[in-house]
């Protein structure tokens, strides 16, 4: 039984404790579970301190299997009161909610990122070029996938296979945990294909055709069906044919030539240039060539072959040697007559005209 001293240390005691003490303990006293309207999980599974506040020890019971990741599910409120009220906790406030939203977070990969992810693992393989010019084919459809939250790695390559004699590739990933649980793996096989850039003709084009704009288009094409010599579009514009070719077949560089300013059997302008001169002639082409390229020429004047270089579309450069007098030893033995003027005899199929100084 207290004595009176007791009883008096008892009261003294709680008159020093501050009345904030006893307000906070009184709160968290009768402080009642309250229903969350909207609630995110990481886990696999729902637990009772996820869907109310103030669930006490009762926390970390679970009570539902969460929905997949990266979606989101409903549950009834009715049915969470009961899947509480079996593991005794009451006296829930619901707020009027009738229905709870719960949604799983996860990790995510695009598709882009997980192919671009290969193709880089592949970059300058066993002969294989950047990672931007690979065509990947897939055993299965890559989709994007999901993992779970903690999952917060990069995609590191850690297995990477690939055989150049068929193409074919086989790349496992690790994307590491932040709970220091096993990485998430992920596995990827199919056939990786370098291509490359290519002028791809649009029409039958036979040797000697001259290519128009509306004559080739750009496609990436397989290496290995082109090769290193594949053409461009901007480099094929303006060519000329070296051989035929079929509609839908790539140009090889081997393929194009400069265009021919002169054609065989064409009618074209000789013209001889010296000091002082220039002296054109009619002529017609036995060769066809382009600018740089010597040819024949018949002088429809002389009726004789001359050969020539090609400057211009129908114009042919001809030179004549110029005769050297011979060497003297003796200044005594050098003529003292003037030398004879130098005559050009012409036509009326040449033109004559002083050149300026």
């Amino acid at each position: 039984m207290m004595t009176v001293r007791t009883l008096l240390l008892v009261a003294a005691l709680l008159a020093a404790t501050p009345a904030a003490a006893f307000a906070q303990a009184s709160e968290e006293v009768i402080a009642a579970p309250v229903l969350r309207a909207s609630v995110t999980v990481e886990s696999d599974v729902v637990r009772i301190g996820d869907v109310i506040d103030n669930a006490g020890t009762s926390a970390q019971i679970a009570i539902y299997r969460a929905p997949d990741l990266g979606t989101t599910g409903s549950l009834p409120t009715a049915q969470v009161i009961a899947a509480l009220q079996a593991h005794q906790v009451i006296g829930v406030d619901t707020r009027d909610i009738k229905a709870i939203s719960v949604t799983r977070l996860s990790r995510s990969f695009e598709a882009k990122e997980i192919q671009l992810a290969v193709a880089h693992a592949l970059e300058h393989r066993s002969g294989l070029g950047d990672a931007g010019n690979l065509n990947l084919i897939f055993d299965r459809d890559v989709g994007d996938v999901r993992l779970e939250a903690s999952n917060t790695g990069a995609l590191q390559p850690v297995s990477v296979r690939f055989e150049p004699r068929n193409g074919r590739f086989d790349i496992s990933f690790e994307v590491s945990n932040e709970n220091n649980t096993p990485a998430a793996r992920l596995r990827f096989t199919g056939i990786a294909i370098e291509t490359v850039e290519a002028a791809v003709l649009t029409r039958n084009v036979e040797r000697n055709d001259v290519l128009k704009s509306s004559d080739v288009v750009t496609e990436r094409r397989p290496k290995a069906e082109v090769g290193s010599d594949a053409a461009v579009r901007s480099r094929a514009l303006g060519m000329q044919m070296r051989k035929q070719l079929r509609a839908g077949q790539a140009i090889k560089v081997a393929d194009l030539g400069k265009p021919d300013l002169v054609q065989r059997d064409d009618n074209v302008t000789l013209i001889f240039e010296s000091a002082g001169l220039y002296l054109t002639i009619r002529g017609k082409a036995v060769d066809a060539g382009t600018e740089g390229d010597v040819v024949n020429v018949l002088n429809l004047q002389s009726k004789r072959i001359v050969s020539g270089v090609v400057i211009g579309r129908g114009q042919v450069a001809i030179s004549v040697a110029t005769p050297r007098l011979p060497a003297t030893t003796d200044a005594s033995d050098a003529s003292t007559e003037p030398a004879a003027p130098v005559s050009v005899a012409t036509s009326n199929h040449a033109q004559v005209s002083p050149k300026a100084e």
